[in-house]
This record gives structure tokens, sequence and C-alpha cells, in this order.
């Protein structure tokens, strides 16, 4: 167990809380995988026929039904399989409602509806339950019935459009399906303001999240510039237009820093870290604007400056001044940090059949209540049995049953 890991058995703000988890890949599960982590009870229902088609996405294992992927991001969950399209399978999810607090779901729009597990019937078997949708582009709108994925979203959401270097071709924010992570954030924080109001009025209500909103929603003054100005926010590499030097410069031993001076002040601490104290003088680059105008020449001076020394050399002298700087951490250097280390950001937990895998720790952290690891992503159906015969009383016979006709 990793630094800051806590006690098995400490009690956790969601405990008692019940959610079930009917979507597939991330966008919405990841939100039920945060609230497993403070103590909810997530219940995955998963199709009998190969469960969440996540559980083959991404590095494969040992383990014909379980990714790196899936055992990182569907952790603390229990799998149950449910054939949704069969009538049993609608009837026996509708018991588990009325026994739940939270439905997360991430079809289409009207997918649920087309099974019969639309939100009027939701409600009815269950007044006070939250119903979490993700989609591609929410419930409402002319596009609504449109593939979601995150990759569109980021794009049609406005986001892509920033990443590159000018003139060049839009590119990916890096290669993690940054919408749905998002979208499944904003879900769980609206998760959990619904739940507060159903507490307090005994009443439910659904959260709509469309993942090209959650992306635009963080794009900070883009909307704002745009409606009062006309202004258009173009692609800018690693630099910003706020700030100046701002961005990843190479270093001698071929590393890469990161730094960013958005006052007058951090660049004359930066100035100084250089040996160059008359850059900050106001004739030359002490004031924003000025370094602004001249972004290429002063960005030349950084990238030389740079260039002359390996990369502790640089971060030494960086952060002797004050000045905020960093490494460009690949997933090897994160390994290696001691920061990383003594917060607990890598966790290590026994996978069946691969021994032990490293995953993100737990983010918020909590200091009474933290959150915590108990498994990983779970083996297809291998909470089936405990949950029909404990939570809804079917016995053997009614299970059997319910196998013979592949419901379960």
């Amino acid at each position: 167990m990793s630094a800051g890991a806590t006690d098995t058995y400490a009690p956790r703000p969601l405990d008692g809380v019940r959610v079930l988890d009917v979507g597939n890949f991330l966008a919405g599960p990841y939100a039920g995988t945060i609230l497993a982590e403070f103590g909810a009870e997530v219940i995955k229902i998963e199709h009998p026929d190969g469960g969440d088609p996540m559980r083959r996405y991404g590095t494969l294992t040992a383990r014909p039904d379980a990714t790196l992927k899936w055992l990182s991001e569907s952790r603390n969950k229990r799998s149950v399989t449910c054939d949704l399209r069969q009538p049993e399978g609608v009837e026996l999810l509708l018991k588990l409602v009325a026994k739940s607090d939270i439905l997360i779901e991430n079809f289409r729009p009207e997918a649920m509806e087309s099974w019969g597990l639309g939100w009027d019937v939701l409600r009815t078997a269950n007044p006070r339950l939250v119903m979490l949708r993700v989609t591609g582009y929410g419930q409402t709108g002319p596009y609504r019935r449109r593939s979601g994925f995150a990759h569109i979203a980021q794009a049609f959401g406005g986001l892509n459009y920033l990443c590159g270097f000018p003139g060049e071709t839009p590119v990916l924010p890096g290669t993690v399906p940054l919408g749905d992570y998002v979208a499944s954030l904003f879900g769980a924080i609206g998760t959990l303001i619904a739940l507060r109001h159903a507490e307090e009025t005994g009443l439910g209500q659904v959260v709509d999240v469309g993942i090209y909103e959650a992306i635009f929603r963080i794009l900070e003054e883009i909307a704002a510039a745009y409606g009062l100005h006309g202004v258009v926010r173009e692609r800018e590499g690693s630099g910003s237009f706020v700030a100046c030097p701002h961005g990843h410069f190479r270093t001698r031993d071929d590393r890469w820093v990161a730094i960013a001076c958005t006052t007058d002040k951090m660049f004359e601490r930066f100035a100084a870290a250089m040996g160059r104290p008359e850059l900050a003088a106001q004739e030359m680059y002490g004031d924003q604007r000025k370094r602004l105008a001249a972004r290429d020449t002063v960005d030349a001076l950084v990238t030389e400056w740079v260039a002359s020394l390996d990369r502790t050399e640089v971060l030494n002298r960086c952060l002797a001044e004050e000045v905020p700087a960093g490494k460009v951490n690949s997933i090897a250097d994160i390994f290696a940090d001691e920061h990383f280390a003594a917060r607990g950001n890598l966790e290590r937990r026994h996978a069946d059949g691969l021994g032990e895998v490293v995953v993100p720790g737990v983010v918020p952290r909590l200091a009474a209540t933290p959150g915590r690891i108990d498994a990983l992503g779970p083996a297809l159906g291998d909470a089936t049995e405990a949950v029909l015969t404990g939570l809804l009383q079917l016995n053997a016979a009614d299970i059997a049953a319910l196998r013979a006709k592949r419901v379960v």
C-alpha cells in the first residue's frame, strides 16, 4: 500500500449510498468510480455477453476481461450481469432502482426509454432516485442523437481548435479522453447536489451533462472575448497570449522544462536566475506588454539560456529565485519523482492473475474522511449472485432460470 493509504475499515462520507452504473466506457461511469472511492456502493450493470466494451479497450493484460484501463477506471465497483433488452432484465433493474439512490447511464438519448427504462418509469419505481445522463451533446437540442466520443466533443466544444502551433493542424490535447473525464467530474458534482436535494425533499431529478459543454465550460474567457470584441483565440503552441515567457524549453541534456512568468515581478526574478537582470529593466522587457510584443525575441533568449544548462541546473536556478518552473514529466519521470511518492499519487494494488498493478491515487484528499481504493476493476459478473440473493432475495432456482435465458 502506498504512502498516505488509509485504514481499510475507516468510514467514508458516501457509505450507505447505492449507485447503479448501467453505462459503458468512461463518460458517466467514471463519475461512479469517484463516488465509489468515497464509500458509495457502485453496482456495475453489464450485458452478460462480454460486459462493458471498456474491458477490451486499452492495453491488454493476461486477463481477457480486463485491460489496464478497465482495472484502473472501474475500481471499487461490483459487477452484475443483466440484459436490459429483455423484459426480465428490465424487471430486475427496476427492483434494484427501488433500493438505490443514483443511476448512471451514458447511452444515446431515448435508448433507455426504448427499453422501458425512461425517467418516468424509473422515478415511479423510486421517487428519490437521482439519474445522471452523460451524452456527447446532451438530452436536448438538434444534435442530441449523434454519437458522443471525447475526441469529437473536444473538437465541437472548442478545445481542439486551440491545441497545436500557429497555422498548423489542430492536435489532440494529449492522447487521453479528456472530455470523458471532465464530463464525469461535472456529473459527479451534479449528482451530489441532486442527492442533497433528494435527501431534503424526497424528490430525485435528472442530471444532464453533454461532454462538449463540459469542455466548453473550462475554456476560460474565449466566449467573453469573442462576444465583446469578436476575438477568435488561435493556436499558440506551448505559449500563452497573456504571458511571456510561458512555455516549454529544451535543456542541454535533451529534456524539457516548463517556465511561466505571468507577472513582471516573476520575470524580474527569472532574469536574475538567468544572470541577466538587465532584461527586467523597464526600457527592455520589464513590462508584460513589451514582452508580449517582443515574444519571439524573449523566447529566443530563454531558449538559448535553457539549452546551455542541464535540466537540474535550470530548475535549481529558477527555484532559488522562486520562478514558477517544473519538469515536463514523462510517466517514467513520474514514477521516479519523490513528490509523487510522498503524496501517494501512485497506488499499488493486487489484481488476480496479474500481480501488482499501479494506478493513480484518489483525488481529492479529505482530511477527516479520505477516499480509498478497495479493489481494481471487477471480473465480469463477480457480484451477480451476491446481489440477486442478498439485495433482491432471489433463490437459486430463480437465478438458474435467469441464467438459462441469458438474462444474467
